[in-house]
């Protein structure tokens, strides 16, 4: 039955309101309420799947893989063995983090208040905010010299303003339209990627397997630091895309959905870099087109340069995928920021998008001038704090929670007295920089561990810590919290 009503149409006796898409950007709290049960009946598990293949199987996760053999000198059979390892291992982490978005309906960093407590939780959701900005701004130069690289007459720095637009455009038309959008977006890349393996083939066969001299630890051990990372920091944002999936479905088929795509996007674009980056040395119009290791988008507009026209329109769909990773970082650093506090969480979430774009921009054409001491940068000061914190909201659930979601009560993720204080979560992660900071190797800082031949070794050991340490502060804050509260949180 269809009849017309004062406030719209009503079909079957519900009421279809024409502006509530246009409420949904702006009543925040929709963003960050926990979805409850009754709306966590999506089925479509295979999204999960190309959410994540698709925004690994892409130019930012070629650059991570590049990063080997043009920053670390490391030939290509290292290179490839390293990522190999890495990918296998890291992409565990956020594909586990994912299965709390159907299970619990809640938000990263909402999730992260069962651990470090209502106030404590600011300090990820604070870091998360600025570490996914980071991220974009990343994207958006990856993007930026890719479309400059078909024309003389677009500018790295238009390019760099054109895809913070497309990337504001998807986040502006919210969860749904990503999900659609992430679906079809790993068709141009996957087919550039073929044809930039049949037009330069014959140059990496013949790419020497190592550079002649044997590369250290140091170096592997640093590179795996940067792969890790550029995977591990999807960790905040991965139950973000599942929130509305079917809670009923078990956690290994969950698990598995999201870790099949994260692996393989992620070997598909690391492998890609370092190969391509190990062979450019040997081929002049490549190592042109890297322009001294500061142009991934050069790089993949002279492998393709061989195609003529048709090589150049590859090379713009693939700049213009990169929204695909950007719209979902965008999306999440705006629902970070509404869970900071009360305050935040009524500014309209279109009006956060707007700001992070307006941020990213001017940021973005500065570092585009350093790629890769910007990328490198990134990427390890994200990795050095989502690696305890993963450990943390991991331990949480697996030695105090017991592997069970019935033990988090959701419909408390507002109340700051029914959660938990946060100490044990606030203190680890504080203790972790003790370890990481000895353990960290930058250009612009050493510490004494990784001086030593070690590599960078920061996160996996501040991993380690925090794993071992948190459940027992953990069960201690738990009998503390439960004697002076009356209840367990």
């Amino acid at each position: 039955m269809l009849k017309l009503s004062q406030y719209g149409v009503e079909i079957n006796g519900q009421v279809r309101r024409v502006y509530v898409h246009v409420q949904a950007l702006i009543q925040n709290d929709l963003r960050i309420v926990p979805t409850p049960p009754e709306d966590r009946v999506d089925t479509r598990l295979y999204q999960m799947f190309f959410v994540w293949f698709t925004v690994n199987a892409n130019i930012l996760q070629f650059s991570a893989g590049s990063v080997g053999p043009v920053v670390y000198g490391l030939g290509m059979r290292e290179s490839l063995l390293t990522i190999l390892v890495t990918d296998i291992l890291s992409s565990a982490i956020p594909a586990y983090l994912a299965v709390f978005g159907p299970k619990l309906g809640t938000r990263a960093m909402v999730l992260s208040r069962f651990s470090w407590g209502y106030y404590g939780a600011a300090i990820p959701s604070i870091l998360n905010v600025i570490s996914m900005e980071g991220y974009l701004i990343l994207n958006c130069i990856l993007g930026g010299q890719t479309l400059a690289s078909v024309s003389d007459h677009l500018s790295p720095t238009l390019g760099i303003v054109i895809i913070a637009l497309v990337s504001f455009a998807i986040t502006f038309c919210g969860y749904k339209v990503v999900h659609l959008y992430e679906m079809v977006c790993w068709i141009p890349n996957i087919i550039t990627f073929i044809v930039m393996l049949a037009v330069g083939g014959k140059n990496l066969i013949n790419t020497p397997l190592s550079t002649g001299d044997a590369a250290s630890a140091s170096s592997i051990l640093s590179f795996g630091a940067v792969v890790a990372a550029s995977v591990i920091s999807w960790s905040t944002v991965t139950p973000d895309y599942g929130v509305y999936h079917d809670s009923k479905v078990s956690t290994a088929r969950l698990f598995t959905y999201t870790y099949l795509g994260f692996l393989s996007g992620n070997l598909i674009g690391h492998l890609m870099g370092a190969a391509f980056a190990a062979g450019a040395p040997s081929v002049p119009s490549w190592s042109e087109g890297l322009s001294n290791g500061s142009s991934i988008g050069g790089l993949i507009g002279a492998t393709l340069s061989p195609c003529g026209n048709f090589g150049k329109f590859l090379t713009v769909l693939l700049a213009l995928t990169v929204p695909s990773p950007s719209s979902v970082t965008m999306y999440t650093t705006c629902t970070s920021f509404m869970t900071i506090s009360r305050l935040f969480a009524k500014i309209p979430r279109i009006l956060l998008a707007m700001a992070s774009t307006a941020v990213l921009i001017p940021v973005a054409i500065v570092g585009a001038n350093s790629f890769y001491a910007t990328a490198v940068d990134v990427l390890n000061m994200i990795g050095y704090w989502m690696a305890p914190y993963s450990a943390i909201i991991l331990a949480e659930h697996w030695f105090y929670r017991k592997i069970t979601f019935g033990a988090y009560n959701v419909k408390n993720w507002d109340n700051p007295r029914r959660l938990p204080l946060g100490a044990a979560a606030i203190f680890v992660f504080l203790a972790s920089f003790g370890i990481i900071v000895p353990c960290m190797s930058q250009v612009w800082y050493t510490g004494p561990i990784a001086k030593a031949g070690t590599g960078d070794i920061g996160m996996v050991t501040s991993f380690i810590f925090a794993m071992l340490v948190y459940p027992a502060l953990r069960t201690l804050e738990g009998v503390i919290t439960t004697r002076w509260r009356g209840v367990d949180s």
